[in-house]
């Protein structure tokens, strides 16, 4: 189910809520829980009902390895159920999202043909599965206790950030779970919750939505017979498109999460107004690049190790990552070159030596960004090199005036898009980001008048369902 539909707006949220309210009048916690728990379960089920009854099984059972797990003193045999749970888990990612990825590579390499299985990839499960191990972990690790099973369930199925996290950490969730904090009513989460749903809305509907329609019809359409300027206006749109659609996602998710009285992290923090690739990888998506940076990077590299190790290190955990996104080699690709620049990037960082002007530095990021972006948004690495020759063609244009008179032709056919264009890069460079709204102590009319603006207009243009970009990861 799609946050930015009618069906979810009018109908599965409001009853979902109402039903929340009246336990929570009633001080009726545990059935408040029941009630969140079940409705996590159906809004997963109207999504991937094939998947429900397997979701449910790996919920049981990773509920009954942690049983085991904390019950165990000795550490060897701690150490075999966290392996036992490891393989469970990403076996089961493994199955799901790279059996056919690996068939496809075997037949190249050896020149067989075993054929592909008719495997759909449930929306979620990286997401919900590294959720369900950094959990494991820290059980492991002795850093928090073990749970009911109904708090377990809750903090695995929360449906607000069940979909497309953020992946959150035990300390960050359980103990609201757990000591019932989220039963207490406060206004301010509700005007805080209305608005970040609202802001988020828009962001999908308004901003990403347009300018996904132009990238998949570019990206899918005639890529190598596309103009330079066709090229360049299809890389930045889903440039933008990625980070409305996903940063849009993640409010509407913390706003649904205030409005149940659950504070989630951040996830994003003004990305694009990176001076590097480090900093840019500790502005996205914040909570999966946390997730790797702790269970890959901190399992390699210790500080003083020197520059091999922490090469190792971020290069590893950004394999990991490009494969995390896709099964795909261009995927893999994408990840090995950031994983480079974000290296080039520690090693100044160590060695003390001074960044670019800001504006310069943020300029640059943004534009490497863009261009290798290319990696993750084609089809596959014959399509990106069909890509990069039309951006970098020098024979495009005979001169200022060709590519003046080309420029102003395709601004006039395209007119929206680039408007939207502009407004996305004013919005990412210039505004603050939305996470200023948790800060938000009072609240006014002025907060009312944009949540109800913002959400009217965003219904208005929820013409068709749309689904965010992050499903397929």
């Amino acid at each position: 189910m799609i946050f930015s539909s009618y069906v979810f707006i009018f109908a599965f949220f409001p009853i979902v809520f109402a039903g929340f309210s009246l336990f929570r009048g009633l001080k009726k916690h545990n059935l408040s829980k029941v009630w969140l728990v079940a409705a996590s379960l159906i809004f997963y089920g109207i999504g991937q009902p094939d998947f429900l009854g397997v979701f449910l099984a790996s919920i049981v059972i990773n509920f009954l390895l942690l049983k085991v797990l904390n019950h165990l003193k000795n550490r060897f045999g701690r150490g075999i159920f966290l392996l036992l749970a490891v393989v469970w888990n990403i076996g089961l990612l493994g199955y799901f999202k790279y059996t056919n990825f690996f068939l496809e590579n075997i037949n190249a390499a050896f020149r067989t043909a075993f054929p592909m299985m008719d495997i759909i990839l449930p929306i979620g499960i990286s997401f919900f599965t590294f959720q369900i191990l950094a959990f494991t972990i820290s059980l492991f690790r002795k850093e928090c206790e073990m749970p009911t099973l109904l708090d377990y369930m809750m903090y695995v199925t929360f449906f607000p950030q069940l979909i497309v996290g953020p992946v959150v950490k035990h300390e960050e969730l359980m103990p609201q779970i757990e000591e019932n904090r989220f039963m207490v009513l406060r206004p301010e989460n509700i005007c805080r919750g209305t608005l970040l749903f609202s802001v988020g809305c828009a962001k999908k509907i308004l901003i990403a939505n347009p300018l996904i329609d132009y990238a998949t019809a570019f990206y899918g359409g005639n890529v190598a017979g596309a103009t330079t300027l066709e090229t360049w206006c299809g890389v930045m749109c889903f440039v933008f498109a990625y980070y409305f659609d996903f940063s849009g996602y993640i409010d509407m998710t913390r706003g649904l999460g205030h409005l149940f009285g659950i504070e989630l992290p951040f996830n994003f923090d003004s990305p694009y107004k990176a001076r590097d690739f480090g900093d840019f990888w500790r502005k996205w998506n914040i909570t999966i690049s946390r997730f790797f940076y702790e269970t890959i990077y901190d399992n390699i590299f210790r500080f003083g190790d020197g520059y091999i190790k922490l090469g190792i290190a971020i290069m590893a955990t950004f394999l990991v990552s490009g494969l995390w996104h896709g099964a795909g080699w261009h995927f893999i690709a994408w990840g090995a070159v950031n994983g480079v620049l974000v290296y080039l990037a520690g090693i100044r960082t160590i060695k003390r030596r001074k960044g670019l002007p800001k504006g310069l530095a943020i300029f640059l990021t943004f534009f490497v960004g863009a261009v290798i972006r290319v990696l993750f948004d084609c089809r596959d690495l014959v399509q990106a090199g069909q890509v990069y020759r039309n951006m970098f063609d020098v024979t495009a244009f005979t001169g200022w005036s060709d590519f003046f008179a080309s420029a102003s032709a395709f601004a006039g056919e395209n007119l929206t898009t680039l408007g939207l264009l502009a407004l996305s890069a004013a919005i990412c460079f210039l505004l603050p980001n939305s996470n200023g709204i948790s800060r938000i102590r009072v609240f006014k009319f002025r907060h009312a008048a944009a949540a109800g603006a913002l959400l009217a207009v965003s219904i208005m243009y929820m013409t068709k369902v749309s689904a965010f970009l992050y499903f397929n990861f």
